[in-house]
């Protein structure tokens, strides 16, 4: 099967794609404006596989000779024959990936409505939810994603300040857990404290009650709020919600943001399962 050739960084799609990596607010104008995302690697690309959301990849002569790569190539094309395929001059993929050694291998995704959707225009927000409070670091966002699919949670609103949820480096770091997700971002303060319907509990490191002691208390929707890795969660947030601490050893000031919320996802988990 021949694909479409890509020899010169001047071409459009090749621009754009450019764009769509681009670091902090420019990149994020860039997916918002398109509509769309950039998957870079073998495993995300596998993740989305046979989803149609996933209208564009990008390979190169020599990832099609990668049987990994040609494998998913050719199943995706297989089960969305409207799927677009370019294949790049591999000299552009120096250009194209800050990874050392990457696969030659990105899709463009269609963003899902509930990142296109005005926080404004949603009323309520039913069930359980994550609420990532101005956390910065992109790998504790994409780790906190992880945490909350594997979890069972399914919807998180990411607030004005946070690590933009469809970066690059969120993606990677995220391992899959996007399509698993609602992802809901760029919300202020007082429109999570208006749509958010369950119960908030704020991870804080001097609260006096304890995650282990909730009990009962988490066999029903609950919002969990993680903080910011340097100021915590926001004052007018945390007069909102429950105060929870996670029981540590005193000679350790506090753990990462990431890990934190793995530990009170999983004891929400584990509550209800018994």
């Amino acid at each position: 099967m021949n694909f479409d050739l890509i020899t010169s960084k001047e071409n459009s799609l090749f621009k754009e794609i450019r764009l769509l990596q681009a670091a902090g607010s420019k990149g994020q104008k860039s997916r918002l404006a398109s509509g769309r995302a950039l998957l870079e690697g073998i495993h995300l690309v596998q993740t989305w596989v046979g989803d149609p959301a996933l209208k564009i990849l990008l390979t190169s002569e020599l990832g099609l000779k990668n049987v990994e790569i040609s494998r998913a190539v050719y199943e995706h094309i297989e089960i969305c024959p409207d799927t677009k395929v370019y294949q790049l001059d591999s000299a552009l993929w120096n250009l194209l990936s800050d990874l050392v050694n990457a696969p030659h291998i990105s899709g463009l995704l269609d963003l899902p409505k509930s990142c296109l959707t005005l926080p404004q225009s949603i009323a309520t927000l039913n069930g359980d939810v994550v609420i990532l409070d101005c956390i910065q670091d992109a790998g504790n966002v994409g780790s906190i994603l992880r945490s909350a699919a594997a979890a069972g949670f399914t919807q998180v609103i990411a607030t004005i300040g946070c690590a933009h949820l469809w970066s690059s480096k969120v993606l990677r770091a995220g391992m899959g857990a996007h399509r698993l997700l609602d992802l809901y971002e760029g919300w202020s303060n007082q429109q999570v404290l208006s749509a958010v319907t369950g119960s908030m509990l704020a991870a804080t490191a001097d609260a006096d009650q304890e995650l282990f002691s909730l009990g009962k208390e988490l066999l029903h929707p609950v919002a969990w709020i993680m903080g910011s890795e340097g100021q915590g969660v926001s004052e007018d947030l945390l007069a909102q919600a429950k105060g929870v601490s996670i029981p540590i050893d005193p000679r350790v000031e506090s753990l990462n943001v990431s890990t934190a919320a793995a530990i009170c996802l999983f004891e929400t988990m584990r509550v209800r399962r018994s």
